[in-house]
């Protein structure tokens, strides 16, 4: 393998994925702000939407998106590409788009609030993606 990519080109790599990537603790973060400037879409089926979702998150599936930007999209998890294929068609149409990575699983992860029938609840986060007391400091 060549390690010697171009420090330009590299840059200009991680540049492009910033203006179409965010994490869950930026998302939590804007929506906590009460005035976060996008919409939160969970591209998932109803089944894993009733399963759990964020609490004030549009309920979208990929083939229902009608919605305007600014947009974050979320799938599942890192394990699926749904949010990949909704930011597409959302851009596509010329819409402001970016994707929320680890989706629903790392935003359940990281003991951030998630909503069922039952109502809302912080579930026990995990000490390998939100270490108790300890900041990532990115």
């Amino acid at each position: 393998m060549d390690w010697s990519t171009d420090p330009t080109v590299a840059a200009a790599y991680f540049a492009h994925r910033l203006t179409v990537e965010t994490d869950v603790s930026d998302v939590h973060a804007a929506l906590e702000s009460g005035d976060p400037g996008f919409v939160l879409v969970d591209v998932r089926s109803r089944e894993a939407w009733d399963q759990g979702h964020v609490p004030g998150a549009v309920h979208a599936p990929v083939g229902d998106l009608v919605t305007d930007g600014p947009v974050v999209v979320h799938c599942w998890g890192p394990g699926c590409n749904g949010a990949t294929r909704a930011g597409l068609r959302l851009a596509a149409r010329g819409v402001r788009v970016r994707e929320m990575l680890g989706g629903f699983e790392y935003w359940a992860r990281e003991g951030f609030a998630v909503q069922t029938a039952d109502g809302v609840h912080h579930p026990t986060a995990d000490p390998l993606t939100a270490p108790a007391g300890a900041v990532c400091g990115c």
